[in-house]
């Protein structure tokens, strides 16, 4: 036989009591953490100090201040917004040129819409080496690694469907082979080396309508510097163009009138 609990009268009331007082003691106890947690909110909030931003100026040397300060009475009054003309520009660059290397000389272009591109022959060498790839399957292997040290990569039709499923990757940094800019050929190694004599590819930055563009060396010609600008101005679109600054690897800029190229 089972054993036979026995319940005397009473005691279900004072179950009942217990289970309030449990109930009403779990109840105070919450509300006291939370009494607690804000109290260490509030403390945290009076201790934590504002954070202090450092400002590093940079410090320039006295000879980029003395060009800097040559370019400011050559474009003094109204110059200053118009800027000078193309010629007086690179002659004034030349001037005020103080390092002992062979700089490079800089464009530094605001156009009217971001995402713009295109290609042109150069009359002269930009002074740097165009590194151009053809594709195959070692480049490919590279690029999947993200490993990409070229300029320009030209492909053979019948590579297209493999390198496709890097467009994401090539096509932002405007490498991807395509019909338009010639990069597509039934003949790459040919392709490659016309590529190699001149032809620049350039882009404007991806989220602001700037271009920033090689253009020549320090110690070129005059008249070649002021060819290979024109011819690259020409290419962008002079109708696109709003404002157009020249510079050197240790100058700083100078403003070229827009009317004047």
């Amino acid at each position: 036989m089972g054993k036979i609990r026995t319940r005397f009268i009473g005691d279900e009331k004072i179950e009942k009591k217990e289970k309030k007082e449990q109930k009403e003691r779990a109840e105070v106890k919450k509300v006291k953490a939370i009494v607690v947690e804000e109290k260490i909110e509030e403390k945290h909030e009076v201790d934590k100090k504002p954070e202090k931003k450092i400002v590093i100026s940079k410090k320039r040397g006295k000879n980029y201040l003395l060009a800097k300060s040559k370019i400011k009475q050559k474009l003094s009054g109204d110059l200053q917004k118009k800027g000078i003309n193309l010629k007086q520009a690179i002659e004034l660059l030349k001037k005020i040129k103080y390092a002992k290397f062979d700089e490079s000389i800089e464009l530094h272009i605001k156009i009217l819409e971001k995402g713009t591109h295109g290609e042109v022959k150069m009359p002269y060498s930009i002074g740097k080496e165009l590194k151009v790839k053809i594709v195959d399957d070692n480049l490919l292997g590279q690029i999947e690694k993200g490993k990409i040290d070229f300029d320009i990569l030209i492909s053979h039709p019948s590579y297209m469907p493999k390198i496709v499923k890097f467009a994401k990757i090539l096509g932002p940094r405007g490498l991807m082979p395509n019909p338009k800019a010639g990069t597509i050929s039934e003949k790459p190694e040919e392709t490659a080396k016309k590529f190699k004599k001149g032809v620049l590819k350039w882009k404007s930055e991806q989220k602001q309508p700037l271009i920033h563009q090689q253009i020549g060396k320090i110690s070129y010609e005059e008249k070649k510097i002021e060819e290979n600008i024109r011819t690259f101005i020409e290419s962008v679109g002079k109708a696109k163009i709003l404002d157009i600054h020249i510079t050197s690897t240790m100058s700083p800029s100078i403003k070229i009138d827009t009317s004047s190229v």
